[in-house]
């Protein structure tokens, strides 16, 4: 009997834009990707990610079975239960003689992008009971937790531009044409972004690079890497300067205007501009632009978030778009509100706070319950009390995607004990004592917990498997489950601890029993169940029977195109969780931290500086084994402007050495006008050309790994975020 074809949907994991895909399906294989047109968010975009899913699902270098290292360093496949066995063996005798103290553990990048990674993550992690808590939230996006923390009171209050609706749209470091936008989750951003210059309005993208997105912008302005905050704070200088603050409704809502007031005297356009080079007119002329727009929206993304005043700059950010009026309005910047959340009902709350512990090594401050990765290989390598001596690492690669990871890969050789959760023998795995792959993306469900929070429209979407799970593989839910008891020594159904709780919380405002309630979920998996009860108590929800219209599962399971909940609406004051109930503008911190950036006015430049770039078919370095992604020509080269090569005598294909603090690599150069002049950039993510690593297409497509050249000493102080932007370096042909 032939196969059968059908056809599937269901939301692609492989970026922050949630766009839906319509599957072909035949037995048990996806034989074509193609957007889905139904689809109430993206409506048929699709971007070359994407495109792969399938891909991805059958790649044979994929881990189906677990893997336990031997004596010899070799990986042999085992069984499930004998990699557990080996997980307790290792990880119990370190606890038990060191404390939980002395156990690290590391999340990557693709958490975010599973159910498992946002129901099951914080329950490993509070059993496990370790301070020593990592993640890629450090080497990307945590000054902006950090920002929206102190302004707002919750580091996940962060606001998304209204791209539907804006008529002017400013965007700091973003390169959305690439990365399909990162904390604000639109579909087809390209496609919303043409749509403002179609309906009238402008873009304006300032970057040390002229990417894909600058050239379709309506102007594009070169910015010395690392400068962004003094360019800002110049514009806000303006606005106070030539009284072109409006800041509307949101006047009972702010305080701290005079503080921020004063600390922008001390950065006129004028003085800011040698240090940024964007002309001091240029500058007021944004300012001036952003006030007069009928609505506007100020957007910066990891460009400004990886350089030393990341958390400055991400707060300079929302400060502009409060002075113009343009926070939590149609058109400006606002507060999305994800189906499984609950809405507040009144402002006010504990507010946000930093240094609850601190690093052992350097004394760096926890932030958001984590602390920054760029201390976590000296955790390891430097002896003493409270040695990191065993790691779980659940998915991510930081040998490649972290600073001066040449230290971390030595570091990670050195541990007692290391237990991945990961479906790679990868560049970090390859370290591990056992690896437990979870499934892949096409035998289990998906919901968005993280990107639907910061969707420019909001909408909901759950997709079911699309294939069976294969005889003796597990999801990765019962993967952390079993972790969880292997830590705890507690036997038990986590699965049903973890759904009876959730449901006592529920009984209690419902004034019904859980046993009832939990006669009425719906879901065949763990994470499909709670799920359930997020959407049926969350801001739409049909808090079981209670609102017959209501969210369910069920209705996302009838609705395989997703469930639109309409434009984004104001929320301000509920939103606000500060102790005072307003937008808390000009914190002590933030206030000191400016302190530190006007004594970096007088600094002297650095000659070349290495900044990184984002192509369209990768995401980190967890897609460079798929061919489609990595076919066609090199795209790990050293990119150099047209004067430096000439200064430098590099040529064009021609290798160049290139040197840090950290370290040193060779690259393929490539010259062009792209980058501005003293600026060289590397893309990130690359360098598969280690030993005992199972990645075949990426070893044949190696590239250099440009975290060999960034530097782990160099940290935003406020968020403890990596600086990978705006690194001094030396270049010289090879």
């Amino acid at each position: 009997m032939a196969d059968v074809t059908r056809t599937a949907y269901r939301t692609c994991p492989l970026c922050e834009a949630a766009c839906g895909l319509e599957l072909t399906v035949t037995g048990e294989e996806v034989t074509a990707v193609r957007g889905d047109r139904e689809h109430v968010f993206s409506h048929g975009f699709i971007c070359p990610k994407g495109a792969t899913f399938g891909r991805l699902a059958d790649d044979p270098d994929r881990l189906r079975r677990p893997l336990v290292r031997r004596p010899d360093g070799r990986h042999e496949e085992v069984s499930w239960d004998e990699a557990f066995a080996a997980v307790e063996a290792g990880l119990r005798p370190i606890l038990e003689r060191h404390g939980s103290q002395a156990v690290a553990a590391y999340l990557g990048n693709p958490n975010v992008h599973t159910m498992a990674g946002g129901l099951y993550l914080t329950p490993l992690l509070k059993a496990l009971g370790t301070r020593a808590i990592f993640s890629a939230s450090t080497v990307d996006q945590m000054p902006k937790h950090v920002s929206c923390g102190y302004l707002f009171g919750s580091p996940l209050a962060i606001p998304v531009p209204d791209l539907d609706r804006t008529d002017f749209l400013l965007m700091l470091g973003a390169n959305p044409w690439e990365s399909n936008g990162s904390l604000a989750t639109a579909a087809d951003f390209p496609g919303r972004l043409k749509a403002i210059q179609a309906r009238g309005g402008r873009f304006v993208v300032v970057d040390p690079r002229r990417t894909r997105t600058a050239d379709a912008a309506d102007e594009h302005l070169f910015i010395r890497p690392g400068t962004d905050a003094f360019l800002l704070f110049g514009m806000v200088h303006t606005l106070f300067d030539e009284e072109l603050t409006a800041l509307g409704r949101l006047i009972p809502y702010v305080s701290g205007l005079d503080l921020v007031r004063e600390l922008a005297v001390g950065f006129p356009p004028e003085r800011v501009a040698a240090v940024c080079d964007v002309p001091a007119e240029r500058i007021r002329g944004l300012a001036r632009e952003l006030a007069a727009a009928p609505t506007a929206a100020v957007y910066g993304r990891i460009g400004t978030c990886t350089v030393e005043f990341g958390t400055l700059t991400s707060w300079l950010v929302d400060v502009l778009n409060v002075l113009t009026g343009n926070l939590d309005r149609p058109g400006g910047v606002m507060f999305p509100l994800a189906a499984h959340l609950r809405q507040h009902t009144e402002p006010g709350g504990k507010g946000f706070t930093v240094g609850r512990w601190h690093s052992r090594v350097r004394g760096l401050p926890e932030v958001k319950g984590e602390l920054p990765v760029a201390v976590l290989a000296e955790e390891i390598d430097t002896p003493g009390e409270g040695q990191v001596r065993a790691l779980l690492t659940v998915a991510g690669n930081p040998v490649l995607s972290t600073p001066n990871s040449g230290r971390l890969d030595r570091a990670l050789a050195g541990l007692e004990f290391m237990v991945s959760v990961d479906p790679y023998l990868n560049e970090t795995t390859r370290h591990a004592d056992v690896i437990l792959p979870p499934l892949d993306p096409t035998r289990k469900g998906h919901y968005d917990f993280s990107f639907l929070a910061l969707a420019v429209r909001n909408f909901a979407a759950y997709s079911p498997p699309v294939l069976a799970a294969e005889p003796d593989t597990l999801d990765e839910c019962d993967i952390l489950a079993r972790l969880i008891q292997i830590v705890t020594g507690r036997p038990g159904d986590l699965h049903e601890q973890l759904l009876g709780g959730a449901l006592r919380k529920v009984a209690d405002v419902l004034g019904q029993e859980a046993d009832d309630l939990r006669k009425k979920v719906v879901g065949d998996g763990p994470a499909e169940r709670l799920l359930d009860v997020a959407l049926r108590t969350g801001a739409y929800g049909d808090w079981f029977g209670a609102v017959p219209d209501g969210l369910s599962l069920q209705r996302l399971l009838d609705a395989p195109h997703g469930v639109d909940l309409g434009a984004l609406k104001p929320r301000i004051p509920e939103v606000l969780r500060t102790p005072s109930g307003t937008i808390e503008l000009c914190t002590p911190p933030l206030a000191a931290e400016t302190a530190r950036l006007r004594e970096a006015l007088d600094r002297p430049r650095p000659g070349l500086v290495l900044i990184g770039r984002r192509h369209l078919r990768s995401n980190n370095s967890w897609m460079h084994n798929v061919p489609a992604l990595v076919k066609g020509r090199d795209r790990c080269t050293l990119q150099v402007h047209p004067d430096d090569a000439a200064r430098l005598t590099l040529a064009d294909g021609a290798s160049a050495e290139v040197t840090s603090r950290a370290g040193s690599l060779s690259a393929r150069v490539e010259v062009t006008d792209q980058v501005m002049p003293g600026v060289v950039s590397l893309p990130h993510g690359w360098g598969h050309d280690l030993p005992g690593v199972r990645l075949a297409v990426a070893a044949a497509h190696p590239g250099v790994n440009s975290n060999v050249l960034t530097d782990e000493l160099v940290v935003d102080p406020l968020s403890g975020n990596a600086v990978l932007n705006g690194i001094p370096v030396e270049v010289k042909p090879v």
